[in-house]
């Protein structure tokens, strides 16, 4: 999972702090992001071929190589206003390509995993994305402001292909090829047409769409920083590799807790803590130390969350078809990153980091507080 959080940290964190560099907006900064993170909404078009044509291990490489071709070609253009709509797009085909290799990673863990390990397993999964925005975001950060981008491009990607020896110690999942690739496809569709239909997966999905713990203020740490006086190193430090470390001590937690609790109460607490974290964090002055302190303690809530997600799809899925099915979920569970971000981006622009911030936690909670009455209305009309 490290790759994908190594391209969704550069585009996140080391691009947005270039950008208003060079003079863009927070708005502006934000737009791209955003735009680049909606590439995980379309999870659910590429789901069915993982399900249906080469092996795993086959779609990860692939995957793999599509993420470093279109990192580094970010790193040719020059960032000016006149580059807008390229930005756009090469941001939204990085994001792609980083999406492609959580696909066949979801669909090993829900056929390699047992079930009662499925929460832990779950927090491993987003350590390794949150580890890797670290990663991306903070190294690549640091070497593009004191050396080059193309430098920390280059940096980022070698640490990408590390990345490949697990699949040397994984049973790979591989297609029946006795049954035609048609075939494939309308078992796969049946399969996720039939989990649309039950109640559990439609709470799920308005779950995954709601504002809680979506992380958007995480996307912008680097273009806002200036607010709290922070300088690119201390942002570097404070969003990147100490946040990368945190996120995935806070997903192995997370996912403990899923595994003792459940997963809807693990959800929750998360979200809960996410929304505390940056009231407090609003209500405190602009200073250096205040940004760090944070945005640290934002990161280890954003791991809970992650991996209360990650448990709550896996948990709504089962095993048959279940690249489809998670990348179905998740596609839903990032429109709220999506549209948070760019709600950040701009209530930011409007008025200041304080209000955007007590946005942020108002929107959790308030969706905390609606998902949790629906759960006990659930409850003793089937399992949860």
């Amino acid at each position: 999972m490290i790759p994908s959080g190594i391209s969704q940290g550069f585009v996140s964190i080391t691009l947005p702090y270039l950008f208003t560099q060079k003079g863009f907006s927070v708005e502006l900064s934000a737009g791209i992001v955003a735009f680049g993170l909606s590439a995980n909404i379309w999870r659910f078009a590429t789901g069915p071929l993982a399900d249906a044509t080469l092996s795993l291990k086959k779609w990860y490489g692939i995957a793999l190589a599509a993420t470093i071709i279109t990192l580094m070609a970010l790193c040719v253009l020059p960032y000016n206003n006149k580059q807008t709509a390229t930005l756009y797009l090469l941001v939204f085909l990085s994001q792609l390509a980083a999406t492609l290799t959580v696909l066949p990673v979801s669909s090993i863990m829900a056929h390699r995993i047992k079930e009662e390990e499925k929460g832990l397993a779950s927090g491993w999964f987003q350590a390794g994305s949150l580890g890797g925005t670290g990663i991306g975001g903070g190294i690549g950060l640091w070497l593009a402001t004191h050396y080059n981008i193309t430098i920390a491009a280059i940096v980022v990607s070698i640490c990408m292909l590390l990345c490949c020896w697990p699949l040397y110690k994984i049973a790979d999942v591989v297609v029946d090829k006795s049954i035609h690739f048609t075939k494939q496809l309308k078992e796969v569709f049946i399969d996720s047409i039939a989990m649309l239909k039950t109640p559990l997966t439609l709470f799920v999905m308005f779950l995954v769409m709601s504002p809680i713990g979506s992380g958007a203020a995480s996307y912008l740490w680097s273009a806002v920083g200036k607010d709290w006086h922070a300088d690119a190193d201390t942002i570097a430090l404070s969003s990147g590799i100490i946040s990368g470390l945190l996120s995935a001590l806070g997903s192995i937690a997370g996912g403990w807790i899923c595994d003792k609790w459940n997963v809807f109460t693990g959800y929750f607490f998360a979200g809960t803590i996410c929304a505390l974290v940056t009231i407090v964090m609003a209500l405190c002055s602009y200073t250096p130390v205040v940004f760090i302190g944070g945005v640290l303690l934002y990161a280890f809530a954003l791991g809970l969350c992650y991996s209360a997600f990650s448990a709550t799809l896996l948990f709504a899925i089962g095993k048959k078809s279940a690249a489809t099915r998670y990348a179905v979920l998740a596609s839903l569970g990032n429109i709220s990153v999506v549209y948070m971000t760019a709600l950040d981006g701009r209530v930011h622009d409007a008025y200041n980091s304080k209000i955007m911030l007590l946005f942020e936690s108002f929107a959790g909670l308030v969706f905390v507080g609606i998902c949790i009455i629906v759960v006990k209305w659930m409850r003793g009309r089937m399992d949860l």
